[in-house]
């Protein structure tokens, strides 16, 4: 995992509790000219008390990154509520994206599990 992609999988986890997520949808980057953008489908658990049962909130996360220019370093991340779905749903909205991207792109797919693991490694336990 990059440095680009990690940063934005923190970002995320700053606003979705690890243990709420099911799963991250992670796309390939997109470069142009001084700006790289990346985006990500997110399943979670509802918040406790929600009354959404049986389902799960579906977040889209977007993140823009100015890598040369005035605003070199420039930082921004978003990460939305979109829907409430049953997880099966969820490729078919991560289909969507890759639909509309126009390209046959395959998104990287971070299980509940694999995430556990991610925040386990060493790398993760000591943020720079």
């Amino acid at each position: 995992m990059n440095e680009a992609r990690e940063r934005f999988l923190r970002d995320i986890l700053e606003r979705i509790p690890a243990e709420r997520i099911a799963e991250v949808h992670l796309f390939p980057a997109i470069r142009q000219g001084q700006l790289e953008t990346g985006v990500a489908v997110i399943a979670a658990e509802p918040e406790p008390g929600s009354p959404v049962s049986g389902r799960h909130v579906v977040f889209s996360a977007a993140y823009r990154w100015t890598r040369k220019g005035a605003d070199r370093g420039k930082w921004e991340v978003e990460v939305t509520p979109e829907a409430d779905a049953p997880l099966p749903t969820v490729d078919v909205v991560v289909r969507g994206v890759q639909e509309r991207a126009g390209e046959a792109i395959e998104p990287q797919r971070i299980t509940a599990h694999e995430l556990q693991v991610l925040l386990s490694e060493p790398a993760w336990q000591n943020p720079q």
